[in-house]
């Protein structure tokens, strides 16, 4: 691509991002092309010539969020000509027609396979649109937005599950692993850019490597990782249960590994989980945990449930409020079913009022709130190490952290300050007594 741009081209532009860490990552690397081309990054849409909506459309909430977004966008261009409207991603992928109905205003949409086209879209140039989803490479420009000692690095793309309720392989396709050279790479570049934290994602990390026919493809991943020099934690998120792996928990044990596990069970109930095609649960489930915690101990583990599935009634969601409490998860989110057009849940319907959803949601949470509490009292007057995010604002002697049990934007903080209020240069990783505990979050003192 050429990096001139013609003389009438925007100079500006900005991006909202709207979904998951992977949406963010493509937002990176967008960025990262416009850069390329020579155009000016800002923060600030009221100052962007180019304004950039990436678009979530996994379920109704995301998609009505989305919505807002694009009015509020159309909001800000009243005048003609006066800024140009890009939406992209994976709500665009979905219902690319319907919306170009709704909102007229908008200049150029932008599906998920042509996410590196960004630039000549934009500028109306003739270009050729990608055969799948874009994935990233180790030739791809990306400008980071996370914080500068930690980044997300992205393994794959689409999902080969079949999970009844999940449109995600009708947006994106197939599961498509990345050569482990080029995540190699990436990962090197970034470390030298002074990441010490890398967060591995995708739409499901422990499959990684087998659309290639490497079973235990992440663990092989992980052990090469572990020897980027600079690179201090590593952790990935988003696996199945079914997919954890004798192998993957041996290489969990190596120190730069976060004994981390994000593993959405989604329910409890048998009957449930065979509708939703997922995984076993209950007392299988618990059992898995067990085995978890025994052969890695300390790990922290994260879940994802869904309430409102078609099915299920009072039973089924005390089992499910029953399988929460035995299990004590470190982390957990809870979200309301989504009947989503083209799955093969559709077909069900969606039975379970909106309120019920959300009873049964509130529920769990304050289950969840009390465990959360109970775990983070146990950890007062502990010593660990964290990872350094940003300054407290208006302050010198505060900072946003997290511990190695804390997933970035997803989980708790720990709010760090030093003894006597003095300031003084703050490391990435500094170690911090914990002195105070709250429902999530943590407040410590670094200690010398």
């Amino acid at each position: 691509m050429s990096p001139l741009r013609e003389p009438d081209t925007p100079k500006s532009v900005a991006l909202i991002t709207f979904g998951c860490a992977k949406n963010l990552v493509d937002s990176e690397v967008m960025l990262g092309y416009f850069r390329r081309a020579g155009y000016d990054v800002v923060t600030d849409s009221n100052r962007a010539d180019v304004l950039v909506l990436n678009t979530c459309g996994f379920i109704r909430p995301a998609r009505e969020e989305v919505e807002r977004g694009i009015e509020d966008a159309i909001a800000l261009s009243r005048v003609p000509g006066e800024r140009t409207l890009v939406v992209t991603g994976c709500y665009v992928e979905r219902s690319m027609a319907e919306l170009k109905q709704k909102f007229p205003e908008v200049d150029v949409w932008l599906g998920v396979r042509d996410f590196d086209k960004i630039v000549p879209a934009v500028e109306g140039r003739r270009y050729r649109h990608g055969r799948d989803a874009f994935l990233c490479g180790r030739d791809s420009p990306r400008l980071l937005s996370t914080p500068p000692s930690w980044a997300y690095l992205k393994l794959s793309e689409g999902c080969s599950h079949e999970c009844s309720f999940c449109a995600i392989p009708a947006i994106k396709g197939p599961y498509r692993s990345r050569p482990v050279s080029s995540i190699l790479n990436e990962a090197a570049a970034l470390a030298r850019r002074g990441v010490k934290e890398l967060n591995l994602i995708s739409q499901d990390t422990t499959f990684f490597g087998r659309d290639r026919g490497r079973r235990d493809g992440l663990a092989v991943l992980l052990g090469e990782l572990v020897g980027v020099r600079g690179l201090r934690w590593i952790r990935f998120l988003y696996g199945y249960p079914d997919e954890i792996t004798p192998a993957l928990l041996e290489v969990m044990t190596e120190p730069k590994v976060c004994r981390y596990l994000d593993l959405p069970f989604q329910h409890a109930h048998p009957r449930i989980l065979k509708t939703m095609r997922r995984g076993s649960g209950g007392r299988r489930a618990l059992a898995f945990i067990e085995r978890i915690r025994k052969t890695l101990p300390g790990v922290s583990l994260r879940t994802s449930l869904i309430v409102g599935f078609p099915g299920e009634g009072p039973e089924e969601f005390a089992g499910l409020v029953e399988f929460v409490r035995e299990a004590r998860f470190d982390h957990l989110g809870v979200f309301g079913y989504s009947a989503e057009k083209g799955t093969a849940a559709y077909k069900l319907g969606d039975p379970v009022p909106e309120e019920e959803k959300l009873r049964r949601q509130a529920e769990i949470m304050a289950l969840q709130a009390q465990i959360s509490r109970e775990i983070n009292r146990r950890r007062l007057h502990s010593r660990l190490d964290v990872l350094i995010e940003l300054p407290v604002k208006g302050r010198r002697d505060a900072w946003v952290a997290r511990a190695r049990f804390q997933a970035p934007e997803v989980d708790g903080l720990v709010r760090v300050s030093v003894p006597g209020g003095w300031a003084r240069h703050v490391r990435p990783i500094e170690r911090v007594e914990i002195v105070a505990t709250q429902v999530y979050d943590l407040r410590g003192i670094i200690v010398e």
